[in-house]
């Protein structure tokens, strides 16, 4: 992937603009929403992980 090319999941639904991107840099990872990629927040490689095993868990599942 070149660099400072933002990633989207193969999940992303609704034509793509429906989905979380991600871009590593600097040690951080930033992420954005498809439908406002203004809006901008970094989160350590760490942070994520343990979001994304939360996730797995099943821990986010009453948002939905």
């Amino acid at each position: 992937m070149p660099e400072n090319e933002w990633q989207r999941s193969s999940f992303c639904g609704g034509g793509g603009n429906n989905c979380i991107e991600t871009l590593p840099q600097n040690g951080l990872v930033l992420m954005r929403e498809s439908q406002d990629p203004e809006a901008i927040i970094s989160v350590t490689p760490e942070q994520l992980a343990a979001f994304i095993q939360g996730a797995k868990a099943g821990e986010y599942d009453h948002l939905t």
